[in-house]
């Protein structure tokens, strides 16, 4: 993939996440591996409106090294850098939400557990007792170990890394992949907001 394609693909990304109101206030990141040995990325650079992205928004970067574009590369690079190097994953997007920073509040012993949806298959969970059990790490802001806490945390089965009171890292084999994986992920942390709040009120929920 050239430095091109890559640039034209994760624009296209960003304008169809920021439609969905997941790219806010220039928060999130996104980015595509274009080659591997060495690991080359292309990112969004740091304090882009990633709703609106330009060609020189997008970066290049290997070995923690900008190859091409200008400007710092997303702040958070080491965490995608660890989802390439553990992962087969060919793209990762990472978004801020409302309902992904609800769902990191309930987790249980760095996961939390999604189970009794038929949404689960996008994530690759076929069995009909099926239940996915996401990694959420602390957000802590010291980003080198910020990375280093995703890297080990990391779930070979699940395409998906939550930050608590941050935001969710969602990857796949190429972007279409990936944005299936998010789409899911969200739907989820809806549907287990309502799904709580139905309980909370003495209401009874499909499915719950």
């Amino acid at each position: 993939m050239t430095a091109s394609e890559a640039s034209s693909h994760l624009i296209q990304t960003g304008h169809r996440l920021g439609a969905r109101g997941w790219l806010r206030a220039t928060s999130g990141n996104l980015s595509l591996r274009v080659s591997d040995d060495p690991l080359t990325m292309a990112i969004t650079r740091s304090g882009s409106d990633k709703q609106s992205l330009e060609a020189e928004d997008i970066i290049g970067v290997s070995r923690q090294k900008v190859i091409w574009g200008t400007g710092r590369p997303s702040a958070e690079t080491g965490i995608h850098e660890a989802i390439y190097t553990r992962t087969s994953a060919g793209a990762v997007l990472h978004v801020h939400t409302v309902f992904n920073n609800l769902a990191s509040s309930w987790a249980d012993a760095g996961h939390l557990h999604l189970s009794g949806n038929e949404m689960l298959k996008a994530l690759g969970f076929w069995d009909e007792d099926a239940a996915c059990h996401l990694p959420v790490i602390p957000n802590y802001a010291d980003l080198e170990r910020l990375a280093e806490t995703a890297r080990a945390a990391l779930d070979s089965t699940v395409p998906g890394l939550l930050i608590a009171g941050h935001g969710l890292y969602a990857f796949g084999n190429d972007l279409k992949n990936a944005v299936a994986h998010l789409e899911a992920f969200e739907f989820l942390f809806e549907w287990l907001y309502y799904q709580r709040l139905g309980g909370q009120v003495g209401l009874t929920l499909v499915g719950s």
